[in-house]
């Protein structure tokens, strides 16, 4: 490996620009030349690519989103465009990339590695459903940035005696909601994995409000079958009869700002690391990612195209505590 290319693709995440770091060192500790690629898989089509040496990517460790930008490429996924991807690191004298980001970014990884493109994954995404990784760079950092917003709403919930349903990221995947549910003490939860009706989480709400609480707090998915809006539009045609007022707040691509933790600062670097690792002994076509609490590699065939639910355990046991 003589010539190393990174690139961050999908939506951002808090850490990656500590995996940009990890990678660019390790690749420098073995006389390798880095090169970023600027907005993703975008820019490598657009020919983007920016040197990267170990003072480069100094003091980035802090700073959330990515240095390297970002942006959704659907050309990659057309066989013209991975043609023009090879076609453009052969071009450079690239001889291995790092692709850092979640089941998109890893789809099309995998696309480039059936190309023929010596390739290595970092697992990188707030939403926790990437196959190959228990933990994915970014998702603990989000997790504390929606409990802190539900922390804040929680008070003023109890100070007027209201409802809050409060929408967290997550894609087709429960983890975040499910997460922040349980760390919030949330009296419903709503999940893709747990789908529930209108009338199912009101009577949740109303037994909450029978034991003696005076506010609720649900968190629903974003993926849930029963969308926030929809429950907040049942409850509030029906706020007589089910004897609640209801506020609705979406926390959005908050969630994805801010500066990383230290878990996911020390995540990223450790995958960061391995991707680089991996590929200057010769494996590639891999996921680097935290399983059982250990770096592993995990075949791209094996990630691509596939969504990891969140835990069953975990949605029964917040099920159980919502009560």
């Amino acid at each position: 490996m003589n010539r190393l290319a990174v690139l961050t693709s999908g939506g951002d995440a808090p850490g990656m620009n500590a995996a940009i770091r990890a990678v660019v060192r390790v690749a420098a500790s073995r006389d390798c030349e880095v090169f970023g690629v600027r907005h993703g898989y975008r820019g490598l089509l657009e020919d983007a690519f920016v040197a990267l040496g170990p003072r480069d990517v100094g003091g980035v460790m802090e700073r959330g989103g990515t240095l390297l930008g970002t942006a959704r490429c659907p050309a990659l996924l057309t066989p013209a465009g991975q043609a023009e991807a090879v076609r453009r690191l052969a071009a450079r004298g690239i001889d291995a990339l790092v692709v850092i980001g979640g089941n998109g970014s890893q789809s099309g990884a995998h696309a480039l590695s059936q190309a023929g493109v010596r390739v290595a994954g970092v697992a990188s995404t707030i939403d926790n459903d990437l196959v190959g990784s228990d933990i994915t760079i970014g998702t603990t950092t989000a997790v504390d940035v929606a409990l802190e917003s539900v922390d804040r709403l929680r008070v003023t919930a109890s100070a007027v005696g209201r409802v809050f349903l409060v929408e967290v990221m997550g894609r087709d995947c429960g983890y975040l909601a499910t997460t922040v549910g349980i760390a919030s003490g949330a009296e419903a939860i709503v999940t893709p994995e747990a789908p529930q009706t209108p009338e199912e989480v009101a009577a949740i709400l109303r037994a909450a409000y029978a034991r003696g609480k005076s506010h609720a707090i649900a968190i629903v998915a974003e993926g849930a079958a029963t969308s926030v809006q929809a429950l907040a539009t049942h409850f509030q045609e029906h706020e007589r009869r089910l004897g609640f007022d209801v506020r609705l707040c979406r926390l959005g691509h908050v969630q994805r700002g801010g500066a990383p933790g230290s878990t996911d600062r020390l995540l990223a670097t450790r995958l960061g690391a391995a991707a680089a690792e991996a590929l200057a002994a010769g494996t590639h076509g891999v996921l680097a990612g935290l399983r059982q609490g250990a770096v592993a590699l995990t075949p791209l065939a094996e990630v691509a195209g596939r969504v990891k639910p969140a835990e069953h355990a975990l949605v029964a046991l917040a099920q159980v505590l919502a009560h």
